[in-house]
């Protein structure tokens, strides 16, 4: 089952999103003129023997001993999936096009609470070039995540001084 169909089998309002390709979160975030904080970003994590998908603010990263923790896994036990393993789980999905539904997929989903305050997400839609608004609310209610604190604020580098010494 595609995405729309999903979607649209739990009733829920959303709007699909064209937009030129985006590789990652953050890209569709300056595509679409959204605040990173309300892009979900996707990304397949191995917690001991099972496998789990990770939803984020694209404007952050996974701390992997909370992830652990909230997973109740030891610090060592939580790795990435390689890119082998996310085609795997997600063959009908583009490369940083994963919508935030494991469920879909038949795998877990733990959300990070830096998503919870927003009245509305955005999230890539299976392709580079397709996207998805919908209500928070509404997502997590078809989901229905684990929710977790494991992520942090990517810290925002500031452009290089454009002072210049004076000779003197």
């Amino acid at each position: 089952m595609y995405l729309v169909d999903y979607l649209r089998s739990h009733r829920v309002w959303f709007k699909t999103l064209l937009h030129p390709p985006a590789s990652s979160a953050a890209k569709l975030a300056r595509s679409l003129h959204v605040p990173g904080r309300a892009v979900a970003k996707t990304v397949l994590v191995k917690a001991g023997g099972d496998y789990v998908l990770t939803v984020l603010p694209a404007t952050s990263r996974i701390d992997m001993n909370r992830l652990a923790a909230a997973l109740r896994q030891e610090p060592g036990a939580v790795r990435l999936a390689t890119a082998e393993e996310v085609t795997r789980f997600f063959p009908n999905c583009e490369p940083g096009a994963i919508p935030p539904f494991g469920r879909l997929y038949g795998i877990a989903t733990v959300l990070d609470a830096g998503l919870a305050d927003q009245f509305e997400i955005v999230f890539g839609a299976n392709t580079r070039h397709e996207g998805v608004r919908m209500r928070f609310a509404d997502y997590e209610a078809v989901e229905a995540p684990l929710r977790a604190s494991f992520a942090d604020p990517i810290a925002v580098r500031s452009a290089p001084s454009d002072r210049r010494r004076r000779a003197g």
